[in-house]
């Protein structure tokens, strides 16, 4: 475990300075080197040297220009490889610096993946001891921390613990990532093979699939952008059209000056002049930032209003009949089309309800004010016993997620990857002058894609997917799978990834023979350019 120091402060002139001998922290390593190389225990120590190092709560460095501050670029937190790092991290920073925008993904070292609250001095005591701890041990799939932990949670927090909710922290936030049946362990036992909540998931997902599930998503990142020319700032910064009508929720992506995506989000308009932005947790404080730079002259106002309402997600073919039970409003396609919203009475209380999915199937996500959150929850719950309803986790929104092809940021969708290429196109509407990428887009048009993103299926039930194993395109290695996971619907672990196809149409991409490479051993894929679960969009339409 790592030691924790400089916690009161630290001088001023302390520059690569030395600490006290702390033999008693040192001995449990020095046994450990012993027995693993005996001849150290004769050798003696030389030199002893107790100095401090900076390590950031994920172990990953700092890069890019502060979120809070325009033109104050940081290099920081180098936990230990700044030496190593160095040359890439300062081509990149000079480059990102010259043109505005990074040259590659960095998300992984981006600064604007800090959360604010991270600076509490308490949260990273506690945490960086553990993740410094964990460095070397083995990156089990799904390994969740266990310190700095119930910093943020939803306000149906103790509700979902009371039902068996095992918990996963994403950007602070508590969030149930599956849901155990009673008598049954509340942990994780980590594998690379099948974990203990397999058939957890399982059932959460199927019963999306064949009845309806709740999710509690009020993690997503909730932005407004209002005022007299918010249109015209979105119509700016997005590839889709945002001159739609009142009550339209459009999906879309902010894109940068090459036609990478910077954003994967649903952009709600409210009214005249005000949108709500719906954006995943974890990239929150990258868009707020993205968004404020990008502010030219037009006026407009951008709040983060995260923490004001509450997400409940009813998904599956029973929605419908649920949400009826707790609503008196129209849910009919007529009433309430995919793609818009409508205000609703539901309980005792008011909500949006956004008739939108993650999972591929008719459902609604309810914006709840945080103070009504629990009693509609209630509601909902004591309603659902009549049809059935499941609490699902986030393991099984990801499953299913993954059976329909959405992409996820940061893994199948980066600022590097073309948005062409993605296969979003129908999100981006070229006809709209001048907005940022549209050049690159219509030079990429016409140039031809070099590469697509493929939906893969393993033919062998048993083995799965998570990220970065080779994909192979008739026995040559062609490139990584971006995100995996088991497709309980389809009956195999499900993968994204990107094929080179210059030159190609589709039919030649499919034309070929895929292998999946897994821990030394390679499997037969099934390949596609649509989604293999529901192509044609039927279900969410119902």
């Amino acid at each position: 475990m790592a030691k924790p120091w400089g916690m009161d402060g630290i001088r001023e002139d302390f520059c690569f300075d030395q600490l006290p001998e702390d033999m008693d922290h040192f001995e449990p390593n020095q046994e450990m080197g012993v027995n693993r190389m005996p001849m150290l225990g004769t050798a003696g120590i030389h030199t002893f040297f107790n100095g401090p190092e900076s390590f950031t709560p994920d172990d990953r460095y700092y890069l890019g220009e502060a979120p809070e501050l325009g033109g104050y670029w940081m290099a920081t937190g180098y936990n230990s490889i700044g030496i190593v790092s160095s040359g890439g991290a300062g081509m990149a920073l000079a480059q990102w610096i010259n043109d505005g925008e990074a040259p590659f993904d960095l998300w992984e070292v981006d600064i604007r993946r800090a959360q604010p609250f991270q600076k509490n001095r308490r949260y990273l005591k506690e945490r960086v001891s553990e993740t410094l701890g964990l460095l070397y041990a083995d990156h089990f799939p799904y390994r969740q921390m266990a310190t700095s932990r119930g910093v943020r949670r939803s306000p149906l927090h103790e509700h979902l613990k009371a039902r068996g909710a095992v918990f996963g922290e994403v950007a602070g936030w508590e969030r149930a990532n599956w849901f155990a049946r009673e008598g049954q362990e509340r942990e994780y036992r980590y594998s690379w093979k099948r974990q203990n909540w397999f058939d957890n998931q399982r059932e959460e997902h199927l019963a999306v699939r064949n009845g309806v599930g709740l999710f509690d998503m009020t993690s997503f990142g909730k932005i407004r952008v209002e005022g007299r020319d918010a249109c015209a700032f979105l119509q700016r910064l997005c590839a889709n059209d945002m001159d739609v009508a009142p009550g339209k929720i459009v999906y879309t992506q902010m894109l940068n000056a090459k036609g990478g995506i910077e954003s994967d989000l649903t952009v709600t308009r409210l009214s005249d002049t005000a949108y709500f932005l719906v954006v995943p947790g974890a990239t929150l404080q990258r868009d707020l930032a993205w968004l404020r730079k990008h502010v030219a002259d037009e006026f407009v106002v951008i709040i983060d209003v995260t923490a004001a309402e509450a997400v409940i997600c009813l998904m599956g073919p029973e929605a419908r009949n649920l949400i009826r039970k707790v609503s008196p409003n129209d849910f009919s396609n007529e009433a309430n089309p995919f793609g818009t919203f409508q205000e609703i009475e539901i309980g005792m209380g008011l909500a949006r309800a956004h008739r939108v999915t993650y999972v591929g199937e008719l459902g609604w996500e309810l914006y709840v004010s945080t103070d009504q959150a629990a009693h509609v929850f209630e509601a909902i719950t004591e309603a659902g016993a009549d049809v059935g309803l499941k609490l699902c986790g986030l393991h099984s929104l990801d499953s299913c997620r993954i059976e329909k092809a959405f992409r996820h940021f940061g893994h199948d969708i980066t600022d590097e990857d073309n948005v062409l290429e993605a296969g979003l196109g129908f999100a981006v509407k070229t006809a709209k002058p001048d907005f940022i990428g549209r050049d690159a887009v219509l030079r990429k048009k016409e140039a031809g894609l070099s590469r697509r993103l493929v939906q893969f299926r393993l033919k062998d039930p048993q083995p799965l997917l998570f990220h970065n194993e080779a994909i192979l395109r008739d026995g040559r290695i062609v490139g990584p799978i971006t995100s995996g996971n088991y497709g309980h619907h389809l009956g195999g672990a499900i993968g994204l990834g990107y094929v080179p196809c210059q030159g190609e149409n589709e039919a030649d991409v499919l034309a070929s023979s895929y292998e999946v490479e897994i821990a030394g051993e390679r499997f037969a894929a099934e390949a596609s350019l649509k989604p293999m679960y529901d192509p044609k969009a039927e279900r969410v339409k119902m």
